[in-house]
């Protein structure tokens, strides 16, 4: 009797035992491939390979939805800048998270386009998000977090004490886990457009208020500030100062994502200044001005250096692009600068309004490291960003100092964009006002040409796309996303 007690518990066990473990929730096995605009911390990934023809695969409906734009309320369609999508392979499965003009944050299977989930904002989002893994979460769900911004609402006025165009975004559910007050200050924007860089549990991010936030984004560790639970702000800095009133009046506003090189944090601000906080100080140690307006984000290089967007605005000389050693100050730092053509587009007076592209992810030391860009009036242009024209120089954005100028490789003329172009190896992927651009850089002896693989006519682009596998996605401001490729 006793033994068959034993043998009947010993059974109950096995069944309790073999419940709990049917029972145990499924842990999503997560791997972030494209985490933040321009792929990483040093803004310089563009996808693993670049299709060789832009067959277009599938596209779905992103929405649309009303936002203000020179003073009258305006229908957006699609999504626009920055509008980079984001790649997560889950369990063996590709998705896409992609901002949209309908207010929406939506993840998207990449095989097919298919809708898996989509979170509400107030008003469109232009921003590309940043995916943060929180180790220390303890719930499974928040362990992937997407930090994403918005303009500032609708229905929202820019004198309203609480503005949470910021927020967190659970990127396994589509549920909301906090929101950021964007604080008013002199600037006209409480929008916000970067993308935030995370240092192990530290995010980093210049709102387009003009301040440059340092705050924790995880969950378990949340404040009631205006009466909402919001992510712990550590510090801030505000990235402008009176002097940059006189010149600028309220356009103060903080647009790029920064970028991480060498223990310091670097931010271009709409005040024409290029920051550099130093993590471990805690503080901005280095400096350089501009003068201009700087839209775009700065690509690090491999010889630790940054490659800066110029537009033509504020300052007499010409928009381009200028390379910069942090290591060195002042006007020593400017290791070159390239100027770009004085042409009205829109309203854009030329110049570069979104971010320049480099191969050095991609190439060995030994190789060359080209940069690779295309100003509004529709220059794409291929440089060598470590030579330099021998005994030539050109007037900078101040038209009175003058600097070194490089080695130019190949260029084209095609339509105008505030998109950033990729180079992906020897491919260079161009969106523009008007259509989409595939080109390979070909070697011929001593020189390059840009050969033209394949082009889509008649779409309207802002956005920056991403490659995967020979894949390549966008968002478009006709109201879809599409997926080209070789298929």
């Amino acid at each position: 009797m006793k033994t068959i007690k034993i043998l009947l518990i010993t059974f109950l066990i096995k069944i309790l035992f073999a419940f709990v473990i049917i029972a145990q929730p499924t842990q999503n096995k997560v791997e972030v491939l494209i985490s933040t605009f321009l792929g990483n911390e040093k803004r310089n990934y563009y996808g693993n390979e670049a299709p060789n023809k832009l067959n277009q695969i599938w596209k779905i409906w992103l929405g649309e939805g009303i936002s203000p734009a020179y003073g009258t309320d305006k229908v957006w369609k699609g999504a626009g800048w920055t509008g980079q999508p984001l790649l997560v392979r889950e369990n063996g499965t590709l998705y896409l998270i992609q901002g949209a003009f309908d207010y929406h944050l939506k993840k998207i299977k990449a095989e097919t386009g298919e809708l898996v989930w989509q979170y509400k904002f107030e008003d469109i989002i232009k921003a590309t998000g940043t995916i943060w893994e929180d180790k220390k979460a303890t719930n499974p769900d928040n362990r992937y977090i997407i930090l994403q911004g918005s303009r500032l609402g609708f229905w929202n006025s820019h004198e309203d004490r609480y503005i949470p165009s910021y927020r967190g975004i659970s990127y396994l559910t589509g549920k909301e886990l906090w929101r950021l007050n964007v604080k008013k200050t002199d600037s006209y924007s409480r929008d916000v457009d970067g993308s935030a860089l995370v240092i192990d549990s530290t995010a980093y991010l210049a709102l387009e208020n003009g301040i440059f936030t340092v705050f924790d984004p995880s969950p378990l560790h949340l404040e009631r500030l205006d009466d909402v639970m919001q992510p712990k702000i550590i510090q801030e800095i505000k990235y402008y100062d009176d002097r940059d009133i006189k010149l600028h009046g309220d356009d103060l506003v903080s647009e790029s994502s920064p970028t991480y090189l060498n223990g310091r944090i670097f931010t271009l601000a709409g005040t024409g200044r290029i920051y550099g906080y130093n993590v471990e100080k805690k503080a901005n140690d280095w400096d350089y001005y501009i003068g201009t307006d700087l839209n775009g984000s700065a690509p690090a290089t491999d010889d630790g250096c940054l490659l800066i967007p110029v537009e033509k605005q504020y300052m007499p000389g010409s928009g381009g692009v200028m390379k910069i050693d942090p290591s060195k100050s002042g006007n020593k730092s400017v290791v070159w600068f390239y100027p770009t053509p004085d042409k009205k587009w829109f309203h854009w007076d030329g110049g570069i309004i979104g971010s320049i592209s480099c191969n050095d992810a991609y190439v060995s030391d030994t190789e060359q490291h080209f940069a690779v860009f295309l100003d509004v009036s529709g220059e794409l242009t291929v440089l060598d960003h470590q030579k330099l024209e021998k005994g030539k120089t050109v007037l900078g954005p101040d038209s009175i100092t003058r600097f070194n100028t490089p080695i130019v490789i190949a260029k084209v003329n095609i339509p105008g964009t505030i998109s950033t172009p990729l180079i992906v190896k020897d491919k260079i992927i161009a969106a523009t006002d008007s259509g989409l651009f595939l080109y390979k850089l070909v070697k011929t002896g001593k020189s390059y040409k840009l050969d033209l693989l394949d082009k889509v006519d008649g779409l309207p682009i802002d956005a920056t796309p991403i490659v995967w596998d020979k894949r390549l996605y966008i968002a478009v401001r006709d109201g879809y996303m599409y997926c080209f490729g070789d298929e």
